[in-house]
């Protein structure tokens, strides 16, 4: 395995961090102060937003998520990792590139498995950063992490499908841009277990769709985007609002959230580089006891555990990625599961050295730590949780020595 950038990405990295300091690190309390003076921080987007879009636009530093060429930048997962953890450094800038989940996942999806008509109508908006989407999995009255247990119903009625049910966490629902979700439920209750699922295309203001409230995450409602919970009454669609065909739901979230998860890891690999450069520069310019705090052991030992852990995590990030694009998601599904546990709990570790070498400060809004501390935490439940990862590994490692799992 070779992760040496090529040229081509070494310069990007160059036109990435340059833009970064340039624009996005001088702008994110601009932002802040823009949504705050709002009349309400639902209704309309911190113009600060569209201006850095354009920018970025304008460089060609858009997409650059999507392996596709025709669509985004042709960059391999292995070629878009360093990217993406730079601007995993700043909770603006994925929007910014038009690299910000849920919409890349999504745009995924419609790349992969949508047809030419889904295509022309959602993916180019999407892709033009002209509109934003959803994701409509996880259910409040279900363990979603088991994605059998979803009771959402999708039924075919004539040339129309019928949506029934109840759906939360649906990251991006509450921008006033977010026009389409992408809903995933059972069309068909009595087929086999992982036959059952769909995937369906369900525009916002279609009747029946109602956002009854905006989840906070550790009292952050990350307005405009938020996280909301929605219900699904009656919703009829055309029945060419399905994705791939009934009862291969299953087989599009495989496809879906191998990427979806190794994105969040790279971008937590930033958020902990940024951490610890946030701590290096603090305890070198304070003192406690006569001395700068740099000077404790205890705190050189915070410094030196935490490069330990990011460059593990990235590290096996970069060889996740190399096999996802070498042997296919399938393949990599240990390493990828295996990331996905890294990644969240590196960066807390590393983010909670950085909040306690701040001190009160570092609980505050005046950094961007205490927000990218929950956002880190959130992803140790997000497209899975630990556990789930974790028996998947145990299950895949014990089928190494024949072991009977029958029962397991």
């Amino acid at each position: 395995m070779n992760f040496s950038y090529s040229e081509k990405v070494v310069e990007l990295q160059k036109q990435v961090i340059s833009f970064m300091e340039e624009f996005v690190y001088p702008n994110e309390k601009k932002y802040e102060e823009q949504l705050n003076d709002q009349e309400t921080r639902w209704s309309a987007i911190p113009p600060i937003m569209e201006e850095l879009k354009a920018k970025a636009k304008e460089r060609g530093l858009w997409n650059l998520f999507l392996p596709e060429s025709e669509y985004g930048a042709g960059l391999t997962n292995l070629e878009y990792a360093p990217l993406c953890e730079i601007m995993g450094r700043s909770l603006l800038a994925p929007e910014v590139f038009n690299c910000a989940a849920p919409d890349t996942g999504n745009m995924e999806v419609l790349v992969r498995y949508g047809s030419h008509e889904q295509k022309e109508k959602w993916l180019k908006p999407l892709l033009a950063g002209e509109i934003r989407s959803c994701f409509s999995m996880t259910e409040p009255d279900v363990a979603s992490a088991d994605a059998t247990n979803i009771e959402a119903s999708i039924i075919r009625d004539g040339n129309e499908y019928v949506i029934n049910g109840r759906k939360w966490w649906s990251s991006g629902a509450g921008d006033p841009r977010c026009k389409i979700a992408i809903v995933m439920g059972k069309s068909d209750y009595n087929a086999p277990k992982y036959e059952q699922q769909s995937m369906i295309l369900v525009p916002l203001d279609t009747p029946g769709v109602t956002i009854e409230r905006v989840l906070p995450v550790f009292g952050y409602d990350h307005a405009p985007h938020g996280h909301a919970e929605i219900t699904f009454k009656d919703v009829r669609v055309p029945a060419e609002n399905m994705l791939l065909g009934e009862g291969r739901g299953f087989e599009i979230a495989q496809g879906r959230l191998g990427p979806g998860r190794i994105h969040h890891c790279m971008r937590l690999i930033g958020a902990a580089e940024r951490a610890l450069e946030e701590l290096c520069k603090r305890v070198q310019k304070r003192e406690a006891f006569g001395k700068p705090i740099s000077s404790q052991g205890v705190v050189r030992e915070w410094i030196a555990d935490s490069r330990i852990e990011i460059e593990q995590a990235r590290l096996l990030t970069l060889k996740a990625a190399y096999m996802m694009d070498t042997v296919g998601n399938k393949q990599a599904k240990t390493e990828i599961a295996m990331i996905k546990v890294i990644a969240p709990n590196m960066a807390l570790k590393v983010i909670d050295r950085a909040i306690q070498a701040f001190g009160a400060a570092g609980v505050s809004e005046d950094t961007p730590l205490a927000a990218q501390w929950a956002g880190a935490r959130t992803l140790r439940i997000a497209d899975g949780p630990d556990e789930v990862h974790r028996a998947q590994l145990a299950r895949l490692e014990l089928k190494k020595y024949d072991v009977n799992l029958q029962t397991v």
